[in-house]
């Protein structure tokens, strides 16, 4: 049996304010176009059973627009593929807050099918000798979990979840938020002839038998870091997981992205004018291949003081941020000096002195007003603090 994993389509996610012919908003469209060549790669392989692990939406309201693009491609599998049923379970981000808010995935029960939203289910198909139990977010997140046990009955038997393992993602932020912590031990992959997981948005081997299908496209969090996740762990770019059963012999189908997210060498900014640093920036965005038109990309400049910043070339900054998507200049000021030695004479450090640390070194774009920024964040921690009662 052949099945495809697919997981995190993040249908109506939005980002930039670049619109398309249309109108509409472009990132929006290079999702939904990242799920259309997924479909187009479905019915050429020709799987025995597709599930889909979650987060089929970016919002548990998502616009009319995204929930009838999800409609026709759903029934573009259904119509190329009507033997091969289709499992569709809701992640965090397809889950209400509110059990009176409802959700739009059940819309597609009409289509044939099978959705799994608030609690755990079983689901047999008699012609693949196969069960699945597919296991929301809802389910994973609640106080009494279901079993995450296998249907003896059958041949293969095949877990379908969406949900967090502790520790993952975490170095460089590439997890998502949110998400209903599971452990190994909770999914049992051994007694499980396929573990499809949703929710991490990089293509990631947990067992030899259970996967991360990653996301179709970068819909956060941290593009940046998945990309090095990606990079660490040979497989570059987005796609699938195809999985042919018995045996758990996984193959990565990855999917052509609409535009590329391009990382620029970084610029050691330490000891040079703002004259040095635009000739820099210049040089690596000439020599960019693929050019920077129409990509998202990023140049980080460490250890570059705000006098500095202030002074660099901002007319070519937004000439460069016409030509890409997005160009993201991230400037980082230099490391703050700090006391030698713990336990020295200063006073302990407060809350509201960390985050104001913090905030004064975080990535922010050229343009943004980091004074600003660093002044509403502290002022945030510290009403937060009053209303705590400090």
């Amino acid at each position: 049996m052949k099945l495809a994993h697919l997981a995190d389509l993040h249908l109506g996610f939005r980002q930039y304010d670049r619109q398309t012919p249309r109108g509409g908003n472009q990132r929006e469209a290079d999702v939904a176009e990242a799920f259309r060549r997924a479909v187009d790669d479905l019915l050429e392989q020709r799987p025995d059973l597709i599930v889909l692990a979650g987060d089929v939406f970016h919002s548990v309201r998502p616009t009319n627009a995204a929930i009838l693009f999800c409609f026709r491609e759903l029934q573009r599998l259904r119509t190329g593929l009507p033997d091969t049923p289709v499992v569709v379970i809701a992640g965090n981000h397809d889950t209400p807050r509110t059990t009176e808010t409802g959700t739009i995935l059940r819309l597609y029960e009409a289509l044939g099918v099978e959705v799994a939203v608030e609690r755990a289910r079983r689901i047999v198909f008699p012609r693949l000798d196969c069960a699945v139990l597919a296991a929301p977010h809802q389910a994973l997140a609640a106080d009494e979990r279901p079993a995450l046990r296998p249907d003896r009955g059958v041949r293969c038997n095949v877990l379908v979840a969406h949900g967090q393992l502790p520790g993952l993602g975490e170095e460089r932020g590439t997890m998502e938020y949110g998400g209903a912590l599971v452990t190994r031990e909770a999914l049992a992959p051994a007694q499980w002839d396929y573990v499809a997981l949703g929710h991490y948005h990089v293509a990631h081997q947990v067992e030899e038998n259970a996967w991360y299908a990653g996301s179709l496209e970068y819909v956060a969090p941290n593009p940046w870091g998945q990309l090095r996740d990606e990079a660490d762990a040979g497989r570059p770019g987005k796609g699938y997981l195809l999985v042919e059963l018995p045996g758990a012999r996984v193959t990565f189908r990855p999917i052509a992205p609409v535009r590329r997210h391009l990382e620029l060498p970084p610029i050691e900014g330490k000891g040079l004018a703002a004259r040095e640093i635009d000739a820099r920036i210049a040089a690596q965005v000439a020599a960019c291949r693929p050019p920077i038109d129409d990509q998202i990309v990023r140049q980080v400049v460490f250890d570059v003081p705000r006098a500095t910043a202030r002074e660099l070339d901002h007319a070519a900054i937004r000439a460069y941020k016409a030509r890409a998507l997005h160009f993201q200049l991230d400037l980082r000021r230099p490391e703050a000096e700090r006391p030698a030695g713990l336990g020295s004479g200063g006073r302990r450090q407060t809350l509201l002195d960390t985050v104001r640390e913090f905030l004064e070194r975080r990535p922010l774009d050229a343009d943004a007003d980091r004074a600003a920024f660093v002044r509403l964040g502290v002022e945030y921690v510290a009403a937060a603090e009053r209303e705590e009662g400090g």
